[in-house]
């Protein structure tokens, strides 16, 4: 009986240090770039610690020959943050060699990271392929049927509602629901055109082989979404559904039981007009410059400058819909908005206005969807180079 009872302690006693094993929670948690690094990136990292490692040590260890590259000591506790009251940043910019690496401090290791010329190709490709999941609509898209071609059933304008049908079927859902918002996908199609201008030879690709430009391609989908939410030219369709779409439930857009129940906002602001005409003037360049498609750069140009020219006379932030995506500054995308019109058109006035709202908008700390004064100043910088000491700051 004894002899059975010290089993049994030993059998429970080794389950439970197991476990406890197991599940003991580190106190360090190593935060790098997982895509890695271009090998003359700035290269940096936090450390977020439950216990105080000043001047405690951290080393680079090189996978294929388990070489340590680097070892230095962590400098000063840069505050707390969250349950970490011991958050640190290192920088480790001098590791140049090609190589895949883990970082370790405190007995804990960092994922795997690597240092390479191509890290990021597969990012773009995986990340264009995601846009045609998040189509809507007939806009052929990938790992589901057409979805939503009642979009939208009812036109709601402040107190005042409209059960008539108007079309802005298209564009992409946001996020993991199926809710569409003119903000997002108004700053989606101009970092995707951003790029190609910016690039034309690197954003070249043609990965599904149709003899058409990917980003563009894509692009194509948000901005005939965009243009179908203009309203009279004098209001935009802000958002298509409303926050009920969140109580439904997981499913594929063309299960949606609510397909046939999805409002559109109608709202105007400073805010919208901005990322709303910067993109459909940097597209009308594009169009007309690249690809020679002289009617639809036109549209783009005149929808464009038919909203800028609203702006003195509409409130400075849109607070339609359901209180998502609302910006709290407008300048930044007004500013954009003005320099992408001077670029395509070489109207003066354009380039003074993106002048006079790049100054008041300042510089940005953050980078999102809200916070996008630096696309308008790196724009400006080539035509006023005291722009780039924004960017700087």
């Amino acid at each position: 009986m004894k002899k059975s009872f010290f089993f049994l302690f030993i059998i429970t006693f080794s389950l439970v240090f197991v476990q406890n094993c197991y599940t003991r929670e580190p106190d360090t948690y190593i935060r790098i770039c997982q895509v890695g690094y271009l090998p003359d990136d700035i290269k940096k990292g936090v450390i977020l610690s439950k216990v105080d490692l000043n001047n405690k040590p951290f080393s680079i260890i090189d996978l294929s020959n388990a070489d340590t590259l680097i070892s230095e000591k962590l400098s000063l506790n840069s505050g707390a943050y969250g349950n970490f009251p011991f958050t640190y940043r290192i920088d480790f910019s001098n590791l140049k060699n090609l190589g895949t690496y883990i970082l370790k401090v405190n007995g804990e290791e960092s994922l795997e990271f690597k240092v390479g010329f191509n890290i990021f190709n597969s990012v773009v490709d995986t990340l264009i392929q995601f846009y045609k999941i998040q189509r809507c609509g007939y806009t052929d898209p990938s790992y589901h049927d057409v979805c939503h071609i009642s979009d939208a059933t009812s036109l709601l304008n402040g107190s005042d509602t409209s059960k008539s049908l108007y079309d802005v079927t298209g564009g992409w859902h946001d996020a993991g629901d199926y809710v569409k918002f003119l903000n997002t996908t108004a700053y989606a199609v101009y970092t995707l055109l951003f790029s190609y201008d910016f690039d034309p030879v690197k954003f070249n690709f043609d990965l599904n082989k149709n003899s058409q430009i990917d980003l563009l391609e894509e692009s194509k989908v948000g901005l005939d979404w965009l243009l179908r939410c203009n309203y009279n030219n004098r209001l935009l369709v802000t958002q298509v559904q409303d926050l009920r779409d969140h109580d439904v439930g997981w499913r594929m857009p063309e299960k949606d039981p609510m397909q046939f129940d999805r409002p559109a906002f109608l709202g105007i602001g400073k805010n919208l007009i901005g990322i709303y005409s910067a993109s459909l003037a940097i597209a009308a360049r594009i169009w007309r410059d690249k690809l020679n498609m002289v009617d639809f750069a036109n549209q783009c140009l005149n929808t464009a400058e038919t909203f800028y020219n609203l702006h003195q006379t509409v409130p400075d932030v849109d607070s339609s819909g359901s209180g998502m995506y609302i910006d709290t500054h407008y300048a930044g995308k007004l500013a954009l908005a003005a320099i992408e019109l001077y670029i395509t058109t070489k109207k003066e006035n354009y380039l003074r206005d993106a002048v006079k709202y790049a100054e008041l908008a300042g510089s940005d700390y953050w980078w999102s969807w809200g916070d996008i004064n630096a696309f308008a100043q790196y724009r400006l910088a080539k035509f006023d180079p005291r722009f780039a000491e924004y960017i700087q700051n």
